[in-house]
């Protein structure tokens, strides 16, 4: 029973990094369609969301039977209620995802700007490696990696800020683009919120080896500057 029991556990955490992996992909493949204006590319990151639901619904029904039928002790109770969390964490950033896909068709051949070509890829890869290293503490049990991801926010943030700087400068000097300058923010926004949603991850992974649960620091604010 035991030996079952710990094959269905590493199917779960397979499952996990599979997920994890193709959402790290889709975060840098959808910004850089995004500063592109590559079409094609954000329509699959759209469509390819149903299936990332599909698998989440699954994995946490999945976790939800083996606690039926297992009765797990503390450790792997913990281990199981962190898989049901995080899947839930990636299938949200998957939305942010969907979201900027759409929010890129929306815009249709607008050009975007400058800064956001210069600067958005770079705040796209920040959140995916920051996305990467929460799933290799998941997988390694490492408790203070978990505990350091959070920091690269700041990146993030800074990155946020400078570039929602350049869109209230350029919706104050084009007012007739206020529509547009509303789709930037929101494309942005999504962006910065897939990296606080790896710090839930992480704050997850903290409890999956500790027993303790606390929240991290996401950094200076958790929405836009006034």
């Amino acid at each position: 029973m035991r030996q079952s029991f710990d094959r269905e556990l590493q199917r779960l955490q397979a499952e996990i990094l599979r997920m994890g992996s193709e959402v790290e992909e889709h975060l840098t493949r959808v910004t850089t369609a995004f500063v592109e204006r590559d079409a094609y590319t954000a329509a699959q990151m759209i469509a390819a969301d149903t299936s990332i639901n599909e698998r989440r619904i699954q994995i946490g029904l999945d976790a939800l039977t083996l606690i039926a039928k297992q009765q797990p002790l503390a450790g792997d109770l913990r281990l199981i209620g962190a898989v049901m969390e995080i899947v839930g964490e990636l299938e949200r950033i998957h939305d942010y995802i969907k979201g900027i896909g759409k929010i890129s068709l929306n815009i249709g051949a607008t050009p975007i700007l400058p800064a956001f070509v210069a600067h958005m890829p770079e705040m796209a890869e920040t959140a995916r490696e920051m996305l990467h290293l929460s799933l290799k503490a998941f997988v390694d049990r490492d408790r203070d990696l978990a505990q350091r991801v959070p920091a690269m926010d700041d990146v993030v943030d800074a990155l946020f800020n400078q570039l929602y700087a350049d869109i209230l400068a350029y919706a104050a000097n084009q007012p007739q683009a206020i529509s547009h300058s509303n789709q930037l923010e929101w494309a942005l926004h999504n962006l910065e919120r897939s990296a606080d949603r790896t710090i839930n991850i992480c704050e997850w992974v903290v409890y999956m080896v500790t027993g303790v649960y606390h929240e991290m620091s996401m950094g200076e604010y958790e929405a836009p500057p006034q």
